[in-house]
């Protein structure tokens, strides 16, 4: 399995980066993007690596904002699986700035063959869409910046994230973790019937070192995963913190144009 990092918030050796995210993944003899960042910079940045994506057999929308998705603008003619509510209006609170998809439901339908699903969606034997997240512990997405156009508040459903089924156990693939990294887990698991997590690669939505984040490293010491690359919207500090308190996992920050192996 590779993992090429097309789109992340910082440059890398070859590639730029933008606020925003987006992975192509082969695995399980499928071609997958999961996200498109927020310009056409995934498109410059896998030209860069060579990476083709012309014949993806998926685009998987990880959830509905501009970071993620407004580089669906720029592909046309896809598979794109999505939560339904990925095409909502959606803005932050603090200065009711717009921060969801600038493309709507109808003009996604024309240009892609477009499934919508909350529940979970089998991309192959082995690559799960997990569909919409239940929030179940007691301390994850407990408040949020976010709201709708009128007004209410947007805990972001629709975020969602890929669970493959490796000969390690499970490779976990959030894009922003809104609906928290532990949910993610703890589903993915159900989900899969496997409860062995080999690694978890994605954005986690950490900013500070508070109660909620000591609370998730709490949770990740006990999945014991042998690998872990928090990237996207993982502050340094958070990501340094889980390097020191997970001795036993490989912890490590890519950046865009990064490749990981598995």
């Amino acid at each position: 399995m590779v993992i090429k990092v097309l789109v992340e918030n910082n440059s890398g050796d070859i590639c730029k980066g933008e606020k925003g995210l987006s992975l192509y993944i082969e695995a399980d003899n499928k071609k997958i993007l999961l996200d498109t960042g927020e310009t056409s910079l995934f498109l410059e940045n896998a030209s860069k690596l060579n990476v083709t994506l012309n014949d993806l057999d998926f685009v998987v929308l990880s959830h509905g904002h501009f970071d993620h998705g407004d580089g669906l603008r720029f592909i046309k003619n896809k598979k794109l699986i999505c939560h339904p509510d990925s095409f909502k209006k959606r803005f932050r609170k603090r200065d009711s700035s717009y921060l969801g998809l600038h493309m709507d439901l109808e003009k996604a339908n024309s240009k892609f063959d477009l499934i919508l699903t909350k529940k979970p969606y089998k991309l192959s034997k082995n690559i799960t869409f997990l569909g919409e997240i239940p929030r179940e512990n007691n301390f994850e997405s407990k408040n949020t910046p976010f709201k709708f156009e009128n007004g209410q508040d947007d805990f972001v459903l629709d975020d969602s994230a890929l669970v493959i089924n490796s000969k390690n156990g499970l490779i976990i693939i959030p894009g922003c973790s809104h609906s928290g990294v532990c949910n993610i887990i703890t589903y993915a698991k159900k989900v899969t019937g496997i409860n062995n997590i080999y690694a978890v690669i994605g954005g986690l939505h950490l900013m500070n070192l508070d109660n909620v984040t000591y609370k998730a490293i709490d949770f990740l010491k006990k999945e014991n995963i042998s690998i872990f690359y928090p990237i996207h919207c993982t502050k340094k500090l958070v990501s340094d913190e889980i390097s020191r308190l997970l001795i036993n996992t490989e912890v490590k920050r890519s950046f865009s144009g990064d490749t990981i192996s598995l």
